[in-house]
């Protein structure tokens, strides 16, 4: 095989020809008669039995020679990206395929290349650093937060609904006198002041004890369901039972119960060192994030829009793996229909987050390359015992499945995100 007219164009787009030699195209037109001739039925022969020469002098010599250019067409394009020294991504496509008078197959692809990067400034970056300090508020909420978890629930009869008790209620909802889809419920349970129902039902419970029954008129909301926007409907509701929340004093007791502290002061301050590691890891993530977004702002690269799309598939494949649909034969539109998933979902929800990854993901190789930086091989190993225990497998299983050269290329990316994030200044937020 050769390669001809290599020619790189716009938007990281390339096309080259590869021509095969015509022995290569015989063997592959004897290769197609074989593994056709089985199934091949001419008069005079028993199936399967007729010559090739047969064949073709009934149906034309080319006859063979569709199955005989697809069967060349990957060695084809294989021997032509690796003689071009190209890096593509994505899939390729035959632009043109002919067989030539010389009985040799001459074909063009059209691919999508890398993208070459441009490093802007990604050291001595500078974003602001949120405070961290946990406040006495925040501690508050917390502690009440595992009040109301441990809290008692007791049956009410001898007063009105309050908010913040639970209400079970039956109710049936009728639009211009008759009822209508969804709107009719028995033994529900409503904690007022949830805001879960349409504005004004739970406000409307407030006031009713236990046995009476009352007619509640709502309004719907303008963006409300498309049958009942904007319209005026009645609510026929009786309230069941009414139950409200018995919250544990706070004192020792309470902090024996939910802790291993004996005292309320010892279960405090456990709560506040817990929110300060939360908070420094909000704080510290919300940096780093900043500072590789501007560093990826910083450089200059023009990306194909199939590295794009490949990651954007990825993410839907593993977020359906975690709903048992692993099948990787099943298309991704089948796996977006059966996942409720449509376009506009995708490009507002995981497309933003796909192309932040492959920004990202071109930016550290860039700096890898830049900084000329190396992994040792006590690093890769290190990294690689760290993901196989972050994922509780054996580091040779992983080895295994990933390779050698994926994980010492990780590893060299972590790195690089370590020098970028190393060299970052923190600024103080302004006080407003």
């Amino acid at each position: 095989m050769i390669v001809k007219n290599v020619e790189k164009k716009e938007n990281n787009a390339a096309v080259f020809q590869v021509e095969s030699d015509a022995a290569e195209f015989a063997s592959a037109v004897n290769g197609a008669y074989l593994k056709n001739k089985s199934s091949i039925y001419i008069p005079g022969f028993r199936k399967g039995k007729a010559p090739r020469a047969v064949v073709e002098g009934m149906y034309g010599k080319e006859v063979f020679y569709q199955d005989a250019m697809d069967e060349l067409a990957p060695k084809a394009f294989e021997f032509g990206v690796k003689e071009a020294e190209l890096r593509i991504v994505g899939a390729p496509s035959i632009v043109d395929v002919n067989v030539t008078e010389e009985s040799t197959v001459a074909y063009t692809f059209s691919v999508s290349l890398y993208p070459e990067v441009t490093l802007g400034q990604y050291k001595g970056l500078e974003a602001v650093k949120e405070s961290a300090e946990v406040s006495e508020e925040e501690v508050d909420a917390e502690v009440e937060t595992a009040r109301k978890s441990n809290a008692r629930m007791i049956s009410v009869d001898d007063r009105e609904a309050q908010m913040g008790d639970t209400a079970n209620i039956d109710f049936d909802g009728y639009l211009n006198g008759e009822r209508f889809d969804g709107g009719k419920a028995e033994g529900y349970s409503l904690e007022l002041g949830s805001k879960s129902f349409v504005p004004g039902f739970e406000e409307q419970i407030v006031g009713m004890k236990v046995g009476e029954e009352k007619d509640l008129p709502i309004t719907f909301p303008e963006n409300y369901h498309e049958d009942l926007a904007g319209k005026e409907v009645v609510f026929k509701v009786k309230l069941n039972s009414l139950t409200m929340a018995e919250l544990p004093a706070l004192d020792d007791e309470f902090a024996k119960d939910v802790s291993e502290f004996d005292t309320l002061d010892e279960y405090r301050a456990d709560v506040r060192k817990n929110l300060q590691i939360r908070k420094d890891e909000q704080v510290e993530a919300k940096f780093r994030s900043e500072i590789m977004r501007q560093a990826c702002e910083n450089m200059t690269v023009q990306i194909p829009e199939v590295m794009i799309d490949e990651k954007v598939e990825e993410a839907i494949r593993n977020y359906a793996a975690n709903f048992g649909m692993t099948d990787r034969s099943l298309g991704l539109d089948k796996l977006m229909e059966m996942m409720g998933l449509n376009q506009d979902i995708v490009n507002a929800s995981i497309r933003p987050g796909a192309e932040s990854q492959v920004k990202t993901e071109l930016l550290l190789e860039a700096v890898v390359k830049a900084e000329d930086i190396q992994v040792s091989e006590e690093e890769a190993e290190e990294y690689l015992n760290k993901v196989a225990e972050s994922i509780k497998a054996k580091a040779d299983d992983v080895r295994e499945y990933f390779g050698s050269e994926f994980i010492r290329g990780e590893r060299s990316k972590e790195k690089a995100t370590s020098l970028i994030l190393d060299s970052a200044v923190a600024a103080e937020a302004k006080a407003e």
